[in-house]
């Protein structure tokens, strides 16, 4: 039974794959729902509508061989060992301080893996089919399937289900604030309309799945650095994703969770408009910035596992850009289209003096880059499609793999930027997707999943971002709907 002056039992704040699956799910529990969405209706689904949605799945039914192992290496800052033992208990018996610190919690990382298989044999209830597709790595370590149709498919398939079901999505309403009872539970929400008219709705239980704050200029200068002005967003889902969620449950005393000062990088081309235009050919030619200059070793190993390093490496240069420089050998690359997401061609030339040029760069610094380089790579095994070890010898930067050199014209560059792809400063959740407060314990009433919810520190656990969201997302909507009926009993 919805509490006398609730506008539902359940207020779902965002509409992408966290916010869509706790819907669903609280009104197959149920509860009435309610999902509220700053984009119109034709631009819902966050950035989850333009993604691949890859998962890092062998399988429908299990995960990758090291998922589990990744997100732990990358736990946040080690525990004092006097904690590190009381971790290893049930979470409820932990000490209120444990449970409110900010490192991965190893029961929500075993509830991901666990939920992971329940999770999208429960998607496939609503029509949607997994595969394994084209990936855009010439080499990658890791499994990977997605959805048929990526990201969109997830949100036609999760909206038409929820509204199959009887709940109401409202478009252009944006959360502000969380609303507290005298018992500490969340009662509702305050809102913004069009025309910047408050709204206000009281629900028992409010789960916030409104993405991380990549489209807030303040929250990314304060938290990520002056540097993030130079950073693409993947997509235009980005921009919808102003960190409120995040900010009010802060400010009523939730705990944080993921590495506030980190994001998730990817290399695209500035001059896209597509979402997703990333450039992974990088690894087969030299990068150089601005300058000149190269910065980095292009290859370190897979690209599925190095590229955000990578990335992260070219937001630190003049301009935060850099070129990727190729010759005519290249084109023996097989799958190029897979490799190039973007509508742009190469900056060709015929000669590397002419090429600098064109990149507007100081032409004796780029071609004593180039020469260095050339004179640095020996002869080898040379193997596209796996890591080959053909690496370069007295060069600094070395470069680890793939390493030929640039002598035959037409020369080729692409300009590289790093993409915005997700923030990880979250908050901090148990294993039903609970808010827990800076206490330790569950703030009543309080769901967060999807970006909203702190999970990666370091180097992101590639293909788990969308899949964290439809996990995390169905739990919080089961045991949203969970708490509304005991409630009512």
């Amino acid at each position: 039974m919805t509490p006398a002056g609730s506008a539902a039992d359940v207020i779902v704040v965002g509409c992408g794959a966290a916010g869509l699956s706790a819907a669903v799910a609280a009104r197959q529990g149920g509860a009435r729902v309610i999902v509220l969405e700053r984009s119109s209706e034709a631009e819902r689904g966050g950035n989850t509508r333009y993604t691949g949605a890859w998962m890092r799945m062998e399988s429908e039914e299990r995960v990758s061989g090291d998922f589990m192992e990744h997100l732990i290496e990358n736990a946040g800052a080690p525990l004092d060992p006097s904690l590190v033992h009381e971790a290893s208990g049930d979470w409820e018996n932990w000490p209120a301080s444990l449970r409110a610190m900010s490192f991965v919690d190893p029961e929500v990382v075993a509830t991901f893996a666990d939920e992971a298989p329940p999770t999208i044999a429960w998607l496939k209830g609503f029509g949607l089919r997994f595969a394994r597709l084209e990936v855009p790595f010439m080499t990658s370590v890791q499994p990977r399937m997605a959805p048929t149709g990526g990201g969109l498919a997830l949100i036609e398939s999760l909206a038409a289900e929820f509204e199959r079901l009887g709940g109401e999505i409202r478009y252009e309403i944006a959360a502000q604030a969380l609303i507290l009872g005298e018992d500490g539970a969340v009662i509702g929400l305050r809102c913004i309309g069009k025309g910047n008219r408050p709204i206000e709705l009281r629900a028992p239980s409010i789960v916030l799945g409104c993405g991380g704050f990549e489209g807030n200029a303040e929250m990314m200068t304060r938290y990520i650095g002056a540097r993030s002005v130079h950073l693409g967003m993947m997509s235009r889902g980005c921009h919808y994703n102003k960190g409120e969620g995040i900010r009010m449950a802060l400010d009523i005393g939730a705990a944080p969770c993921g590495e506030y000062g980190n994001w998730h990088a990817s290399p695209m081309d500035p001059r896209s408009s597509r979402a997703g235009a990333s450039v992974y050919i990088y690894p087969y030619g030299i990068l150089v910035n601005r300058l000149g200059q190269r910065f980095t070793d292009e290859a370190p190993g897979p690209t599925d596992e190095t590229y955000e390093s990578v990335a992260r490496t070219i937001n630190l240069q003049p301009g935060g850009i850099a070129y990727a420089v190729l010759d005519a050998v290249t084109s023996d690359l097989p799958n190029q289209n897979a490799v190039l997401r973007t509508e742009h061609g190469a900056i060709e030339a015929p000669s590397l003096a002419e090429l600098a040029v064109k990149l507007k760069m100081p032409a004796d610094t780029f071609l004593s880059t180039v020469e260095a380089y050339n004179a640095a790579c020996r002869p080898g095994r040379y193997s596209a499609l796996e890591v080959d070890g053909l690496g370069t010898t007295g060069l600094s930067p070395r470069k680890s793999n793939w390493a030929r050199p640039l002598t035959t014209g037409p020369f080729k560059a692409y300009p590289i930027i790093a993409s915005m792809v997700l923030t990880f400063g979250g908050l901090r959740v148990d294993p039903r997707a609970r808010v827990v407060n800076l206490q330790g314990d569950a703030i009543p009433g309080l769901y967060a999943a999807g970006e909203t919810m702190g999970l990666y520190y370091g180097n992101y656990t590639g293909a788990t971002s969308v899949l964290k969201g439809l996990v995390f997302g169905r739990l919080a909507g089961i045991d949203a709907a969970r708490r509304v009926r005991e409630m009512a009993a």
